[in-house]
């Protein structure tokens, strides 16, 4: 399999004269590997989910965004890599610019990897990915607990999508917000309050 190049596509698609959007230029994260949910108020409302894996945020669109309920079975749609800066982003994308619209940091934190092999052996958690499946472990301000990312076999679009669910033994918890009303982890603001700052801190 080709290696992935993590950050040409990202680059590709924006113009960074116009948006406040991070270039990338390889930061490092402290602490163990991080991740990020977003929600993107874009051609349409979605949450983005986002895993550290390298120097990378390997990221999947969420229509209905991460559940603690074990019971949600939450579709999760590829998307380009992001770089590792963009954990922070939170602002308004200028409309005609790819993604054109508000973003919010819903969530962050750490997460443990957690995949094995048949044998119980630890796994590589990218080689996980490129498997099929992956568990983790969130350490987040509003999501905690094991989680599962598995692709799903064939579309009828022939569009690669995975599920992302909330696993383990004796899994519980909430299902997802309202995105209006949720509240981002960074500022305390809403969509519509970032939207009506402009996007500025």
């Amino acid at each position: 399999m080709a290696e992935r190049d993590g950050r040409r596509e990202y680059r590709g698609k924006r113009d960074f004269d116009r948006t406040r959007e991070p270039r990338g230029r390889g930061a490092s994260a402290e602490g163990g590997p991080r991740f990020v949910v977003q929600i993107h108020d874009a051609s349409s409302l979605h949450f983005d989910f986002r895993l550290q894996v390298g120097d990378v945020l390997r990221s999947w669109s969420v229509p209905k965004g991460p559940s603690g309920d074990p019971r949600d079975k939450r579709l999760a749609l590829p998307t380009e890599d992001h770089p590792l800066e963009y954990e922070d982003f939170e602002g308004v994308i200028p409309k005609g610019e790819y993604g054109g619209g508000t973003v919010i940091v819903w969530d962050s934190g750490t997460y443990e990897p957690l995949s094995h092999d048949r044998q119980g052996r630890p796994v590589d958690f990218a080689e996980s990915l490129e498997r099929g499946h992956a568990r983790f472990r969130l350490h987040g301000s509003k999501l905690h607990g094991e989680f599962a990312l598995t692709r799903l076999r064939g579309g009828e679009d022939d569009r690669e999508a995975w599920l992302l669910v909330r696993a383990g033994r004796g899994a519980h918890g909430h299902g997802t917000p309202d995105p209006y009303r949720a509240r981002s982890v960074r500022s305390g603001r809403t969509l519509a309050q970032v939207a009506a700052d402009g996007g500025t801190d």
